[in-house]
């Protein structure tokens, strides 16, 4: 999902020291709560849109920008860190923490109850914040695994997930309570996981740098195994995203349909949806290691696609359905995540694997603006019941694109061979 997962396979792989094992979970671990407790401001405004559109009487599509301008300035701050290489300038502990500290800033912003475009502003720069914690964790803590990488990189992913699940489990534990313990619950990880980056040290195994060279690109759309996988995971971006964005939205009107409204209900569904994805983050690593890349993608894809096209028909419950639907969806949406960034690794020349992973990288982060945007569109038009049924066509398009990418012999590159 970055730019920086590149450098995850490029170190050779030396004689383990005494204790090195230790020491590198400790620091995996470290990194991964800090990563959780920064990422939680993803998705704060999001998990308490119903409740800042009553506070701030706003109207209009402002439920779209709050999460959309996360997503705009996360690829804006990203992309900038990459072609100047920021990560390669400043120690990446410091820019980690300084980035969360500000992440918590903009945060916090929201509770001095900002005009829209502020609000706005301020949700932006929350992205640009956050492009200085996610893609720098998984650069730093590829110095520590020579061994095991596609594992600890399937762990960061999955830290990802459960910080961008939390608001929601924060929404349904303030309960009838104020909209601000959220933000100041967000903010306050943030803080936390700030002050835990500064104890983050770089591992023992170094690696070159990710250098984007935009005169590259066109090799890049030239080489089609490389598109096959990017192909791959542009479907699964125009799913992920919309999914996590609106799942919330979906499952208040559920609920609301089967005569049992409850917002602390709905948001402790949603949780427990995204928030499964931290265990498919760690099978689809584990899966990806035995059966390959592109059988791992191309199956979670198939299961996610089919819950995005089944969803409807549990609209009206029973609620214990509707609960397995959304958690295996949570699963299979997020599973599949790293292995592209992985794949993109192993296909592309060496010479410029950092810039097809910024191809990547920007084309999927873009591609979730749109189909944000999109979905509570649709919703107007066909009802939240069947809205998903937009996302469907995604992770069926990349299904179909791994599993051509798998006949291609260059595919035999990755995963050791396990294509």
């Amino acid at each position: 999902m970055t730019v920086r997962a590149a450098m995850l396979w490029r170190s050779a792989v030396p004689a383990a020291e005494p204790g090195a094992d230790t020491r590198r979970r400790g620091m995996l671990g470290l990194l991964c709560l800090a990563v959780v407790l920064s990422l939680t401001t993803w998705f704060s405004a999001t998990a308490i849109t119903p409740e800042l559109r009553a506070a701030w009487r706003l109207s209009g599509p402002i439920d779209i920008w709050l999460t959309n301008g996360v997503q705009i300035g996360f690829v804006a701050g990203a992309l900038a860190a990459s072609v100047v290489n920021l990560p390669d300038i400043v120690r990446l502990n410091r820019l980690m923490a300084i980035s969360a500290l500000v992440a918590a800033a903009a945060n916090a912003s929201l509770l001095m109850q900002p005009a829209p475009a502020g609000a706005v502003a301020a949700r932006m720069l929350n992205g640009v914040a956050l492009a200085g914690v996610y893609p720098p964790a998984l650069k730093l803590v590829s110095t520590w695994f020579a061994r095991g990488r596609g594992l600890a990189l399937g762990a960061l992913v999955g830290a990802l997930t459960l910080g961008s699940s939390l608001p929601h489990l924060l929404r349904a534990l303030a309960g009838s309570f104020d909209w601000q313990l959220v933000v100041l619950g967000a903010t306050a990880a943030a803080l936390v996981g700030s002050a835990l980056f500064w104890f983050a040290r770089e591992g023992p195994y170094p690696f070159g740098k990710a250098v984007f060279e935009p005169r590259r690109i066109g090799a890049i759309f030239r080489d089609r195994a490389l598109m096959l996988a990017n192909i791959g995971y542009l479907g699964h971006m125009w799913e992920l995203y919309a999914m996590w964005a609106w799942l919330i939205a979906y499952v208040r009107a559920s609920l609301e349909a089967q005569q049992r409204p409850s917002p602390a209900l709905a948001s402790l569904l949603t949780f427990l949806a995204i928030g499964a994805g931290t265990g498919g983050c760690l099978l689809g690593g584990v899966l990806s290691d035995r059966f390959g890349r592109s059988l791992t993608t191309a199956g979670m894809m198939m299961v996610s696609g089919l819950c995005a096209l089944t969803i409807g028909f549990v609209f009206d419950g029973p609620l214990w359905l509707l609960g397995l639907v959304i958690v295996v969806w949570g699963v299979s949406v997020i599973g599949d995540s790293a292995q592209f960034s992985a794949a993109v690794t192993e296909l592309a020349d060496r010479r410029f694997v950092g810039t097809a992973l910024s191809v990547q990288f920007g084309s999927g982060f873009g591609l979730t603006v749109l189909a944000i945007w999109l979905l509570p569109h649709v919703a107007d038009w066909l009802g939240w019941r069947w809205a998903f049924l937009m996302l469907a066509p995604g992770p069926f398009a990349g299904m179909a694109a791994m599993l051509v990418l798998r006949r291609l012999p260059a595919a035999a590159r990755m995963a050791g061979g396990k294509r």
